[in-house]
């Protein structure tokens, strides 16, 4: 595997989320190794694996069956070998209340799906070229959601 190139893992159980996200990453100017997997159960036995390289970018479905991505987001920051990772949240759904919960849970950006093919471009794009180091500290609750309003520029997000 080529450490150089981003490594992104998304956690999605929808065959036709996933196959838009990949075609949509693979249009993003940047090196990128995408794995995937179908549900919450699949994603913890992924990532609690020996030796495994982490990603430095985990989009996770919330509405997944076996395990959701609320108690995966859960298990993950309660995991030593995992707390530090880069959580996207990647929802259709963008309610407040649940908002609020993977904000308060540890997740560092909530993304809402988006419908639109160059959304999802522009919101790969901005995600992926984020300097993480910087958003690790600080919970900032106005800068949580990446919000895109239709085709429009995006408010940047947190963590």
């Amino acid at each position: 595997m080529n450490y150089d190139e981003l490594y992104l893992l998304l956690a999605d159980d929808d065959d036709d989320d996933r196959l838009f996200f990949k075609e949509a990453l693979e249009e993003v100017k940047v090196r990128t190794i995408l794995n995937t997997v179908n549900d919450g159960s699949q994603l913890m036995n992924y990532l609690n694996k020996p030796g495994i390289r982490l990603p430095q970018i985990v989009f996770l479905d919330l509405f997944m069956p076996v395990k959701s991505g609320m108690e995966c987001l859960t298990e993950i920051r309660r995991n030593n070998k995992l707390k530090d990772l880069t959580i996207a949240i990647y929802s259709t759904t963008g309610t407040e209340h649940v908002i609020e919960e993977a904000f308060v849970k540890g997740a560092n950006i909530y993304i809402k799906k988006p419908y639109d093919f160059s959304v999802l471009k522009n919101i790969l794009a901005q995600v992926i070229n984020m300097s993480w180091q910087y958003y690790t500290s600080g919970l900032r609750k106005e800068n949580f959601l990446l919000n895109f309003n239709g085709m429009e520029k995006a408010v940047v997000s947190r963590v």
